[in-house]
Parts: structure tokens; C-alpha cells; sequence
């Protein structure tokens, strides 16, 4: 089982839109959100992008009423369009922010109590 299922396995996706921007070395760039995690995201570009897994970036997801998650990571791996992006530590907003999405979505606060206790065990 790859690194990437076992987080699959633990920490529940959630598909998601919002608008989102890759900070790369390169520049910034438009992605799409395919969905989010407590411990990460997957996006998807329709073009190419200039990463390889390991690489550092940061994910930006704006929410309405102007709230951003900014999410600085590693690009984990890489599967045509779409990229899978570890989360690395972020601001406590953000933090806050990301786990009212996931507490909305989830609808079940011990699922989220849950994924909150396999994030500090990680």
C-alpha cells in the first residue's frame, strides 16, 4: 500500500470547489480543487506543471467572504493532470478555517475527532 492510500484511508477526503492558486518556484498558477483533507489536497491543472514529487509550494483556497487557506506543502506524486499536495504547518487561521470545512462536510464530529488525533500521532 502506497503512502498516499494509507492517508486515504485515514483522513477522509472531501470533494470540494473552490478557487485555488499554486504558488510554485516557477510563478503562481490556476489549479482546480478535486478535494481536500486535513493532511493535504488533490488539484488538477490543465496544463503541465513544472513540479516533481518532493517539491515545495503553496496552495492557496479561497473561500467566500474573502477567507483563504494557505496551505504550504510537497507535491506527494503526480498522476497525469492531477497532483496530490501533503500539507506541511500552517498558520492557525488557516488551520481553523481548514477544520470548519471538514467539521461542516464530515457531519459527524467524532469522524473529525477522529482524523484531529491520527494528525498529531503522524
Amino acid at each position: 500500500m502506497t503512502d498516499s492510500q494509507t492517508d486515504r484511508r485515514r483522513f477522509a477526503r472531501i470533494q470540494f470547489d473552490a478557487g485555488c492558486e499554486l504558488l510554485t518556484p516557477s510563478g503562481p498558477v490556476e489549479v482546480q480543487l478535486v478535494d481536500i483533507s486535513l493532511r493535504g489536497a488533490l488539484i488538477e491543472s490543465a496544463r503541465q506543471l513544472q513540479l516533481e514529487p518532493g517539491e515545495s509550494a503553496e496552495l492557496h483556497i479561497y473561500l467566500a467572504n474573502d477567507i483563504l487557506i494557505r496551505m504550504p506543502g510537497t507535491v506527494r506524486h503526480i498522476e497525469g493532470e492531477q497532483y496530490g499536495f501533503l500539507a506541511g504547518d500552517m498558520e492557525i487561521e488557516s488551520v481553523s478555517h481548514l477544520r470548519r470545512l471538514v467539521e461542516l462536510n464530515l457531519g459527524d464530529e467524532s469522524l473529525l475527532e477522529r482524523e484531529l488525533e491520527a494528525m498529531v500521532d503522524n
